[in-house]
């Protein structure tokens, strides 16, 4: 098997890529120096935990108890699934995309991307989801998350996580909103997925104890704390819908 499988982002021109040559698992259409693309040269110092690539992971493999049960990335808010204001967020912000679920595999995959579904039975959260990502993408590059009922996620999500990581020397970074740590909202190397599947091993899936274990940079976000609104019952939905009109205005 290929060391990747995640799907560019949908060939868009707008996909970030400036660190030069795409990895080889990208299409044919992605922008790269194979079909003539000349990416601008990066403002980044490199440093070690610099990845090479990064890989939007919508997180769409849980059972939404508190929704009834209900497939929430496809959920209807504004008129659209929730997965496809995820989808329009994170394709500027990436190199390519793949969507995490256990439900409805078919339906995610009209939209265009891998869709990948945990290794792990009956549902056991976002680490599943985490692992099941980092076996789909090169050693150099990191898997971007974001769950998939929050459907605006801030437009510099992968920037500023990428700045913390960067900053600190961290092995990953993960999002603070000002109150509190967001800790579905986080930038995960490929380098940890060993760590992570030893910790999955043991029976554990506290995410928290598995960033306590890792040198953990958090990204500031209390300017855009709205961004983490998520739909998990259903009297978040007018909320939801109201973030969405003010993003769109």
């Amino acid at each position: 098997m290929p060391d990747g499988r995640a799907g560019p982002a949908g060939g868009h021109a707008a996909g970030r890529n400036s660190r030069g040559r795409c990895p080889a698992f990208f299409a044919p259409d992605y922008p790269s120096a194979e079909n003539g693309y000349q990416p601008q040269p990066s403002r980044r110092h490199p440093v070690a935990a610099t990845p090479a690539a990064i890989i939007g992971t919508i997180l769409a493999g849980g059972q939404a108890r508190r929704l009834g049960g209900l497939d929430k990335g496809l959920v209807e808010v504004g008129g659209r699934p929730m997965i496809e204001w995820i989808i329009e967020a994170l394709v500027p912000q990436v190199d390519a995309l793949l969507i995490n679920a256990n439900r409805n595999p078919e339906r995610y995959r009209r939209y265009g991307f891998p869709v990948v579904e945990d290794r792990l039975p009956d549902y056991q959260g976002p680490l599943a989801g985490f692992s099941a990502a980092l076996q789909e993408v090169p050693a150099d590059a990191a898997i971007l998350t974001v769950p998939c009922d929050s459907p605006v996620p801030p437009p510099d999500l992968a920037a500023r996580l990428l700045d913390a990581l960067e900053a600190d020397g961290a092995e990953l970074a993960v999002a603070h909103d000002g109150e509190r740590l967001q800790p579905v909202y986080a930038l995960i190397p490929a380098a940890l997925r060993d760590s992570l599947d030893a910790f999955l091993a043991s029976g554990d899936r506290k995410i928290d104890l598995w960033y306590a274990r890792h040198r953990m940079a958090t990204a500031e976000f209390t300017d855009r704390r709205d961004h983490f609104v998520n739909l998990n019952q259903p009297d978040d939905l007018a909320r939801v819908q109201r973030l969405l009109h003010r993003a769109a205005a």
